[in-house]
């Protein structure tokens, strides 16, 4: 493979739109490649971010923005057989790839990797890992499925020996069902937790557990397989010898373990034996996330004296609990949850964060399982903590049989049982008009979806500006 890449001088990114995939083409742009992309709809903050770079980026699948003839052709796992330029690469036997398979062979290889897992928290765990090695002077490479705030991208390339990147379990490519994680030669793996998700790929929670062991089996014996020590699911995967195991979480057993701790509007606090950590993050989800990247980086070498100054200056990332502005007095909150676990644990924080004020939650079931009634009633409990909820249509509904749908009607009749003040609003623009008919100043709407959502965001805050 690494042969593949000796030659390399241009490459072409098929579905570049993604988030891994914008900041590895940035990345390869940076290293003095040429650089060009495609991609049906490219959402923000990529949008943005590729204009930034001044990539050539084409709308929509063409086989002409392949006539250049590429050196290699990286094609995202969003791609199916079908595409244009995925049939036009095999026709001309183009070299292609998947994106995990360029940074295992290209990036990773002969680095000390941590490869940061889990159902949720992999993004804000991996860019505070990230930014732990970065302030203490490690310069550690990485690559992030979003983009932190301390940095400028979401990927980067150097020479020091450190890789840091978000394992993801969903597939690699149409030519590779492997997840991607399996291509990341952990040296280090942390497993943050493990749910039922990507119902599109995995039949049920043993498939998405299978997938993990096969991850956990590439542990050498010189690394650390660090996994949550509190999650039930995860119990018979750490139960492992190959290599060495160490459990974190808030029950007892755990070799590292936090206690006494505290959650503030702004902050959260926990202590380990002899130190006390503060981080600038609102929530359980995050003390756990925080509390993973202590383990990792106190078995490289850092003190937690320095882990703690990283803490201090750690600004968060885009797309998690991001304040996107103010405009007549409402807070409008963007957030990424798109399960039912992130969606109930990002209402708990922002709780935390405004304890009195109405919290109003709009969702867009956007991926592959909540547009399925998979999670149905799951769904009904995750909004606990929100005081109003609007339901939007779901996405590409089209692609799915009537029968294996959500039913956003049956959603919300279950979510004003449990007096929750809930609509279903099929389209931005009867959202908006709900919003301005029934919002107060003072009231934080936060608004989740894992894609553009219409630009509902920028056109709520220009809304509610004009009141």
């Amino acid at each position: 493979m690494v042969e593949m890449f000796s030659d390399i001088k241009s490459v072409h990114f098929v579905g570049i739109g993604g988030t891994a995939m914008a900041a590895a083409a940035a990345a390869m742009l940076d290293k003095g490649y040429a650089v060009t992309g495609s991609d049906q709809n490219i959402y923000e903050p990529m949008a943005s971010f590729l204009a930034g770079k001044k990539i050539d980026v084409r709308s929509g699948y063409d086989e002409r923005n392949l006539s250049h003839k590429p050196d290699l052709v990286v094609i995202g796992n969003a791609i199916s057989r079908g595409n244009p330029e995925a049939e036009y690469a095999l026709d001309h036997k183009l070299r292609y790839c998947s994106l995990p398979e360029l940074l295992k062979e290209y990036f990773i290889r002969g680095k000390r990797s941590l490869v940061v897992s889990g159902t949720h928290g992999k993004t804000t765990t991996t860019s505070l890992l990230t930014w732990v090695f970065e302030h203490n002077g490690l310069n550690p490479s990485f690559l992030i499925g979003g983009i932190p705030n301390n940095f400028s991208q979401g990927a980067r390339f150097t020479d020091s020996e450190w890789f840091i990147i978000e394992g993801d379990e969903y597939d690699t490519a149409f030519f590779d069902k492997r997840s991607k994680f399996i291509h990341y030669l952990p040296e280090i793996a942390i497993v943050n937790n493990l749910e039922f998700d990507h119902a599109d790929i995995f039949d049920d929670l043993d498939a998405v557990k299978k997938t993990f062991s096969h991850f956990i089996r590439l542990v050498p014996r010189n690394g650390l397989l660090l996994g949550n020590g509190d999650d039930p699911n995860l119990a018979a995967l750490l139960d492992v010898t190959h290599c060495p195991v160490k459990k974190f979480g808030l029950d007892e057993h755990n070799a590292v373990r936090a206690f006494n701790l505290r959650y503030g509007p702004t902050a959260t606090e926990f202590e380990i034996p002899s130190f006390k950590f503060h981080l600038n993050l609102v929530g359980e989800l995050n003390a756990r996330n925080a509390l993973a990247v202590v383990g990792a980086a106190k078995h490289c070498g850092l003190s937690n004296k320095q882990i703690q100054s990283a803490f201090d200056t750690f600004r968060g990332i885009k797309r998690r609990m991001e304040v996107r502005g103010i405009a007549g007095g409402v807070t409008v909150i963007d957030d990424f949850g798109h399960h039912p676990t992130a969606i109930r644990e990002t209402l708990k924080a922002l709780r935390l964060r405004y304890p009195r004020e109405k919290i109003w939650a709009i969702f867009e079931p956007r991926s592959n399982t909540t547009r399925r009634k998979v999670f149905q009633a799951e769904l009904a409990s995750a909004f606990a903590d929100a005081d109003a909820v609007v339901i939007s249509e779901a996405a590409r509904l089209d692609q799915l049989p009537v029968e294996e749908r959500l039913n956003p009607e049956q959603l919300v009749h279950d979510l004003n049982a449990a007096k929750k003040n809930a609509a279903y609003l099929s389209d931005v623009d009867s959202i908006l008009a709900h919003i301005a008919k029934n919002i107060q100043a003072g009231d934080v709407i936060c608004i989740f979806s894992n894609g553009g959502f219409g630009g509902i965001h920028a056109k709520l805050l220009q809304r509610l500006g004009r009141r």
